[in-house]
């Protein structure tokens, strides 16, 4: 299948106009037969990696998901994006007998091209004899991760599908008299080496096509804040977060079931519009909430950690933890909820001692292996929460990603790195105090001691006698915190697992009691600053008309009201936004906005054309399609839907059509835009469309180009067919943006 237009595929079933990464790779290997092993972050399209080749095999793509409610958004979404019911169907235990056979017959009259299972009924032997009736064209395991024992959401049921599949192929095989690879395609959005090497030994995929992709999701904002001790102060400053982001959807998560009942509750006094959503739910509530936040009738989903939610809403704006996860692999899961389209998403994780205690806790009880790797999964994300060093340096380094930039720009430790204080007497006294206290009690107990409080634990121990108690009260109890931290990290205190938290010396501790070298330690970050001065700018496109935006938001969900669809499954929010800068008065110009193709925009688009229209004639708005007809004073026009259109990261041959411009046209006028002192941020083309070598070799020579004459260059790169002008062109433009005198403007 190595002459199927994929571009055009694409654009006419999703309606965008170039793959994501490997998406194009990955395709064009599972067309070819090979078995395919996927690692993608949340938001980076692993879902269109099978839907695209299911449309265009022949047979059925049978898609392997755990979760019931996820299965249900993708056939709704895929239904509405192809226009055709028949198109995809799910099998689980949500359906009764009659819904069964219901969507055996539609299958049975043909034209489905993909049909989703639960784990659990892939395995049952009727499914087995059924799914062996039919010709399918490859499988495809969602969220494999849960196949491995070492990943941080096993489900022992996902071990046995590849024992399911080869009988289904078996029984194929007998039919037809003749043995038939049926091809695999295994996804996850977060899988270390390990996990990545049990996946690939389950399944038996030694012989994958395997692709992996950056974990890195660069529009995520991660901050991990101090747990205030008092739930007044910590209620208040989550209060505080969601009204000021205000009308965004979030996620908070919770440890307990009894936690997330009472902050939902709270959330709900304090007029914010939040659910509950927990396995002890009645089923019908729990479905029900559910819908009601991705229907866009609350904001905040108060959920368990413990309890996927399977949503596939792709603009969730933030997502906060109230108690930190069990891993830092669950984190990375679950913060990958947030800006799924590729906008704005705050990831805030609340941390404290306290919380880390519970989680020993909870495993003590397990068998001793089982303890030790909870353990050390719960250790890795407390490494995580007291480093100040980049977030996203350290998650990188634990999926085995090198990430090489000096500031990722998007953390709390990028953004505003932690003051480093001089501590080397200070921890000279901390040791000598833990020594004193017979090392026998954990970070509370001791910086209490130091702080001079008079206590449960101070009193019938006699600490209120020793020479240390209250002589650290010039500090704080946040500095002698940070100090624990540092000789924790240091290695000159060691906390036992097994007593949950109590501080020893270490050889290296006594020793630096004795001969104490320089050392410094980060304090916390000053959470007291106003949210406009803290918080990055975010990720998120800005729509180019807000107050048309506001009339489509409306629109959009007055229309899913009333079918009963989810708003993002008709039209995506990136969608809305496309539609406010290109101002698209016909079905065909709407076909050509972000992510609406040709059926979608047939089926949907009528009242979303006519408010456009409406609104451009009651406004006399000079839409871009038509500027080029138009005086030259409008040329400012055009530089402001080119900006507007490259910030909501627009495909550039959209941006010329919509401009009426050739390629070489709109470049020019990026040029005039660069030339002027502007920036314009064209990464997301680049990365898309430039070897990466190129892109080194070009930024080399651009630095080093003493005039940066486009003529030079042109000579320069003459003789070598490889490097084409305009690559040329948009690298200088990259260029000029991040490293010309203008680039700090």
């Amino acid at each position: 299948m190595e002459d199927i237009d994929l571009q055009q595929k694409l654009k006419e079933v999703f309606g965008y106009d170039t793959f994501k990464g490997d998406q194009e790779a990955i395709i064009r290997s599972v067309l070819a037969g090979n078995d395919t092993f996927v690692i993608m972050p949340t938001g980076g399209g692993k879902s269109l990696c099978y839907q695209l080749p299911a449309m265009i095999c022949s047979g059925i793509a049978i898609v392997v998901s755990p979760l019931i409610a996820l299965m249900k958004n993708q056939v709704d979404a895929v239904r509405y994006t192809s226009g055709t019911r028949c198109v995809a169907h799910f099998l689980n235990s949500s359906l009764t007998r009659v819904q069964v056979k219901e969507v055996k017959d539609d299958i049975a009259q043909g034209g489905t091209k993909l049909l989703y299972v639960a784990p659990e009924t892939l395995s049952r032997d009727d499914t087995v004899d059924y799914l062996s009736s039919l010709a399918i064209s490859f499988f495809a395991i969602d969220e494999a991760h849960c196949i491995s024992e070492w990943g941080h959401d096993f489900r022992p049921e996902y071990r046995r599908l590849r024992q399911a599949i080869d009988a289904i192929a078996a029984a194929q095989a007998r039919r037809a008299a003749a043995p038939r690879h049926i091809p695999i395609l295994a996804l996850t959005a977060s899988a270390t080496p390990k996990v990545q090497q049990d996946i690939i030994r389950n399944l038996q995929m030694e012989n994958a096509k395997l692709f992996i992709a950056s974990f890195n999701r660069p529009n995520l904002y991660y901050e991990v804040r101090p747990k205030p001790d008092d739930a007044l102060t910590l209620h208040k400053e989550i209060i505080r977060f969601i009204k000021d982001n205000s009308g965004k959807s979030g996620i908070i998560y919770c440890l307990t079931r009894k936690r997330v009942e009472e902050l939902a509750s709270l959330l709900q006094l304090n007029g914010i519009k939040a659910l509950p959503y927990h396995a002890g739910l009645d089923n019908k509530v729990r479905a029900d909430n559910q819908d009601r936040f991705l229907m866009e009738d609350v904001d905040v989903i108060v959920a368990t950690i413990a309890f996927g939610m399977g949503i596939d809403k792709p603009d969730v704006r933030f997502v906060i933890h109230y108690d930190i996860p069990k891993s830092l692999e669950g984190y990375y899961q679950e913060t990958g909820r947030a800006g799924r389209d590729g906008g704005e998403g705050k990831c805030i994780a609340f941390y404290s001692d306290r919380d880390v205690e519970k989680l020993y806790k909870f495993f003590s009880d397990r068998p001793p292996t089982e303890q030790e790797l909870a353990n050390q999964l719960v250790q890795e994300m407390v490494s995580y929460a007291e480093s100040s060093v980049c977030r996203r340096l350290n998650i990188l380094k634990y999926f085995g990603e090198d990430y090489n930039e000096p500031s990722c720009g998007n953390c709390d430790n990028c953004l505003h790195p932690k003051p480093q204080v001089p501590a080397r007497d200070e921890m000279v006294h901390l040791l000598e105090t833990v020594s004193a206290m017979k090392q026998a009690f954990k970070t509370k107990d001791v910086v209490d001691v130091l702080m001079g409080r008079s206590n449960s634990h101070t009193k019938p121990y006699r600490h209120n006698l020793l020479e240390q108690f209250g002589s650290g009260t010039d500090r704080g109890d946040a500095f002698w915190k940070a100090v624990i931290r540092k000789a924790l990290f240091e290695g000159l205190l060691l906390k036992e697992i097994e007593t949950y938290g109590i501080l020893k010396l270490t050889p290296a501790g006594q020793r630096y009691i004795k001969s104490p070298y320089d050392l410094s330690v980060p304090c916390d970050h000053d959470y007291t600053l106003e949210m406009d001065d803290y918080y990055p700018d975010g990720g998120a496109s800005a729509a180019g008309d807000e107050a048309l935006y506001a009339q489509l938001k409306s629109l959009l969900s007055d229309i899913a009201q009333r079918e009963g669809r989810y708003p993002y499954v008709i039209f995506a929010d990136t969608s809305l936004k496309d539609m406010t800068i290109q101002y698209p008065c016909t079905v065909e110009e709407l076909s050509r906005c972000t992510g609406v193709g040709i059926a979608k925009a047939q089926a949907y688009g009528a009242p979303f054309v006519e408010l456009i229209k409406r609104y451009v004639e009651e406004n006399d708005i000079d839409r871009p399609q038509d500027i080029v007809v138009r005086s030259a004073v409008n040329k400012s026009r055009i530089k402001v839907s080119i900006i507007t259109s490259t910030d909501s990261q627009i495909p550039l041959d959209d941006i010329a059509r919509a401009n009426g411009l050739t390629m070489p046209a709109l470049i020019t006028e990026m040029e005039h835009i660069i030339d002027s002192g502007m920036k314009i941020n064209i990464d997301y083309h680049i990365d898309a469309n430039i070897d990466p070598e190129h892109q080194d070799v070009l930024l080399d020579y651009w630095a080093n180009s003493p005039d940066g004459s486009i003529e030079d260059a042109l000579d320069e790169f003459a003789d070598d067919p490889d490097y084409t002008e305009e690559e040329l062109r948009l690298m200088r433009i990259k260029f000029l943006t991040a490293y010309g005198e203008n680039a700090d403007n």
